[in-house]
């Protein structure tokens, strides 16, 4: 989904151009959240996420998602789905990780910085099926692909072995996609079209692949959502925020192939 598509009854709201039609909200911004900025060349404008006082304990950050405690009949692709895909550009604005306002510490910063991903069913508003973030891994901040198979078991996350730092320089656009397959417990990160080399940070089976019954697919229910540039879609809460701003998110209800990546880089950065 591109992100220059205005609700005509409501510039705040983002129309969805993919298949699904879940409309976005651009949440405590508005369409002043919209900015003239390409990804690449003929893009959209793009989106402009980040927190708005971090010495402040509230709920201001400008983010967008899409909320349902009953869960998104628009998202029914991802019930019982074999696996997922997030991908999309993104470019690093300000200081990141945010100040957290949820605790007394005025230098105290959140663990993770939030890029894009599927609700699971059951989630308050934080828990996915399918979410390419940043966070701590063993005390090191990395960019993740962090699913989650089955709504009540454990996620499991592939991080990146090279420094967030150098995948997400300040003021560079970079496409970056994740791919989750459930039915063999995989996942995968890429840059560019390229794919990265990674790690499981979780041990064992946390995806319950040897103890259920084959064929492993995601929980039977909807996802409760989206959620882009932080944590809570509902608003309820304000967490992982990410000063950065985003375009072109793609979700997919399937892991695509490392060389389908690539083609949608090329896609979209090959001269006309």
């Amino acid at each position: 989904r591109a992100l220059g598509h205005p609700d005509p009854a409501d510039p705040g709201r983002e129309q969805d151009i993919g298949r699904s039609g879940t409309t976005l909200s651009l949440i405590n911004g508005g369409s002043a959240m919209r900015v003239a900025d390409e990804a690449y060349p003929g893009a959209s404008p793009a989106l402009q996420v980040r927190q708005q006082n971090p010495a402040t304990a509230g709920n201001d950050d400008w983010k967008a998602g899409a909320w349902d405690a009953e869960g998104m009949s628009s998202l029914r692709a991802f019930r019982s789905a074999r696996g997922a895909t997030v991908m999309g550009w993104f470019k690093m604005t300000g200081d990141n990780p945010a100040l957290n306002s949820n605790t007394p510490n005025p230098s105290d910063r959140y663990n993770a910085i939030g890029l894009a991903g599927v609700l699971s069913g059951t989630s308050d508003g934080h828990a996915v099926r399918a979410l390419l973030e940043l966070i701590q891994v063993n005390g090191e901040l990395k960019l993740v692909a962090l699913g989650r198979r089955l709504d009540s078991g454990a996620s499991q996350t592939f991080a990146a072995e090279a420094p967030w730092e150098e995948l997400l320089p300040r003021g560079e656009w970079v496409h970056l996609a994740a791919t989750f397959d459930f039915r063999d417990g995989t996942l995968a990160l890429y840059r560019d079209g390229k794919p990265l080399d990674g790690f499981y940070v979780t041990p064992g089976d946390p995806w319950e692949l040897a103890t259920t019954p084959a064929p492993h697919r995601a929980s039977p229910t909807d996802p409760r959502g989206i959620k882009i540039g932080g944590s809570f879609p509902q608003n309820t809460r304000e967490n992982n925020a990410c000063d950065c701003r985003v375009d072109d998110l793609l979700f997919l209800d399937r892991p695509v192939p490392a060389g389908a990546v690539a083609a949608e880089y090329q896609r979209m950065t090959q001269s006309p």
